[in-house]
């Protein structure tokens, strides 16, 4: 071997150990999850967040921490979970509906919050435009164009006899106001009287459906809130008692004996949200990030409960359906 040879294979064995230790280890992403709801409900979402990080190859106690935060269905829980969050450091808050995504903002301006799936994020202030939202929110809205009078017009569709239809809302979510603004509008076309019920607390459930038997109410329309989320077997046990055929708008309730939903799938939504948190991990600003909407809609009909209900549901409502409980 010549001297040159030598020379470099002892360069080369004395910088490979050098080489190595100097390696630096990779980071733990740490995440944060403010979620308005219960660690019991919703776990269809919760998979499919998780299922969302690891298809980006992201494991739970190696490359990334989940810190978990639950509101139980209680909004003013919200404000202090998400100033616990802020002071744990976490890399990313994720989370889901309007009064979750004004907690975290006003907790924090510097941390990048990624909304999985709340209503109108730009009437509610949260974010400039959903192309370029500014600040530190991006994520995914569940808005779409029409979307709550579409609801109304299927369940029209299935009691074409309604008259009177009531709408059970939350008027602190304000990520609601549109759709329902979209029912008013197509009650006025169709001709229909709306009982519009505002419950912000759940003491105010049976005296809402109480008032909704009082008024005959025919049908009713459940609109997305963690305070229905959380409570929404007894909203099914309140419906059912009042024998008021409900549309939700998450498939969960039918799934559970309500008579259908539609709107967009929230797992799916969830699991898109996944991809927002590696790209900000990988450096992108939220503020760049242009908020997305669904693009998966799911039309569910209970038939047990249409039958139990003494319902037909119009073949033509049936062939739109995605599926079909039996």
């Amino acid at each position: 071997m010549s001297s040159l040879a030598i020379l470099i294979t002892a360069v080369l064995i004395l910088t490979a150990p050098l080489a190595s230790s100097g390696q630096q280890p990779t980071k733990i992403a740490r995440v944060g999850v403010l979620w308005p709801g219960s660690s019991d409900k919703n776990t269809s979402q919760i998979e499919a967040f998780r299922r969302g990080l690891r298809e980006r190859g992201y494991a739970e106690g190696q490359n990334i921490v989940i810190e978990w935060r639950y509101a139980d269905g209680r909004p003013e829980m919200l404000r202090d979970l998400a100033v616990e969050l802020v002071r744990l450091k976490v890399d990313v808050i994720v989370t889901s509906s309007t009064p979750a995504a004004k907690a975290a903002k006003a907790a924090t301006s510097a941390i990048p919050v990624v909304v999985a799936a709340a209503g109108d994020l730009v009437g509610t202030g949260l974010i400039a435009s959903l192309a370029r939202p500014g600040g530190n929110i991006t994520g995914m809205t569940t808005m779409s164009s029409e979307l709550g009078g579409k609801r109304f017009q299927l369940l029209k569709e299935v009691i074409p006899h309604a008259v009177r239809v009531a709408i059970l809302w939350n008027s602190t979510n304000q990520g609601n106001v549109s759709q329902v603004k979209d029912i008013q509008s197509a009650a006025r076309t169709l001709d229909v009287q709306l009982l519009i019920m505002d419950v912000r607390d759940t003491n105010q459930l049976d005296q809402a459906f109480h008032t909704m038997t009082r008024r005959q109410a025919e049908a009713l329309v459940v609109l997305l809130d963690p305070l229905f989320i959380s409570h929404g077997t007894r909203i099914l046990d309140l419906a059912a008692k009042s024998r008021l055929p409900a549309m939700y708008a998450w498939r969960d309730p039918v799934n559970e004996g309500g008579l259908m939903s539609y709107g967009p799938s929230i797992p799916d939504m969830f699991r898109r949200a996944a991809g927002f948190v590696d790209r900000i991990l990988k450096g992108a600003k939220p503020a760049d990030l242009p908020v997305e909407q669904p693009t998966k809609f799911e039309l569910v009909i209970n038939l047990k409960t249409a039958k139990a209900l003494g319902l037909t549901i119009p073949q033509s409502v049936l062939l739109r359906a995605d599926e079909l409980i039996r």
